[in-house]
């Protein structure tokens, strides 16, 4: 009889995840253990300042497009940014920054001046959204490819657009085109659900007031199955293995996991008791006087 253990199909290491996001393929990308632990075994992270802002101010420019085009104004994006700002006073991201009163005031100016330069840089009132923040997916073979459009609208042809915006400095160079390689996908996205290319991508830097454009192209979005496609693989095959392979980069100095990675003498197995141990410590402790 034939000895079957050598045809066994080894169980994975980590279950093997069979959807991608924009985030994520970035994330294996750039690290893979860093992956492994925000994407794989899903540890919480400590909140970032600039990460919540960025949450807070997309969701104050969603409230603007829920009101009638003409009522699109400065005065009314104020409110809802305030608005924006109470909405998140008891969400974990925000009572983790640990924030005291003069701290706290600094935050909230901080989101307002994120929008100081937005009516520059377009006029809502014209804006045909047909989506805002909009949860899409589309298959690739086995793999799902998902993601969250900030903002879909119609131009004056009735060709789709997809707005993206973004809360840190514009990129330049290589940078530029890292970011708008990533915007592509949801060209991709666009195009398996609704059977139509977007004429356009935007993506707004609302801090600097720069917005850079893309066209879409067959190829663009070609490049992007076949780049995901190659990313899951390499995923699969590490969850399969186990071998997640630290990159170290400038990234590493932001990194949440730091502590436990193994290209700083970390251990990676202590990470799923400890992360969550501190994370909710760290929402545990006593809130800092002068909260709203």
């Amino acid at each position: 009889m034939a000895d079957m253990t050598d045809t066994a199909v080894p169980a994975p290491t980590f279950p093997v995840p069979m959807s991608l996001s924009p985030s994520r393929v970035s994330s294996f990308t750039s690290c893979p253990m860093q992956f492994r632990f925000s994407s794989i075994e899903k540890l919480p992270e400590p909140p970032g300042v600039a990460t919540t802002k960025g949450t807070i101010v997309h969701r104050a420019l969603e409230l603007l497009f829920v009101r009638p085009a003409v009522d699109r104004t400065p005065d009314a994006l104020a409110t809802d940014m305030a608005t924006a700002l109470d909405e998140h006073r008891t969400h974990p991201d925000y009572v983790g920054l640990r924030l005291d009163g003069d701290a706290i005031a600094k935050f909230d100016r901080d989101c307002h001046a994120l929008i100081d330069k937005y009516f520059a840089m377009e006029d809502p009132t014209t804006v045909r959204e047909i989506g805002l923040e909009l949860w899409m997916e589309a298959p690739v073979g086995d793999l799902t490819l998902r993601g969250i459009i900030d903002r879909l609208e119609l131009d004056s042809d009735g060709e789709l657009v997809v707005t993206d915006y973004k809360t840190g400095r514009a990129p330049s160079g290589n940078f530029e085109q890292k970011s708008l390689a990533g915007v592509h996908f949801y060209s991709f996205l666009c195009e398996a659900v609704f059977g139509k290319r977007p004429a356009k991508i935007r993506l707004m830097y609302l801090a600097s007031g720069e917005t850079i454009e893309t066209v879409p192209s067959a190829q663009s979005v070609k490049f992007i199955t076949t780049r995901t496609t190659a990313v899951w693989a390499a995923v699969e095959r590490a969850c399969t293995t186990g071998d997640f392979r630290p990159r170290q980069s400038k990234l590493c100095d932001w990194c949440s996991f730091q502590q436990w990675c193994p290209a700083f003498g970390g251990d990676p197995s202590l990470a799923a008791t400890e992360a969550v141990a501190a994370y909710d410590s760290l929402l545990a402790a006593p809130v800092a006087a002068g909260t709203p």
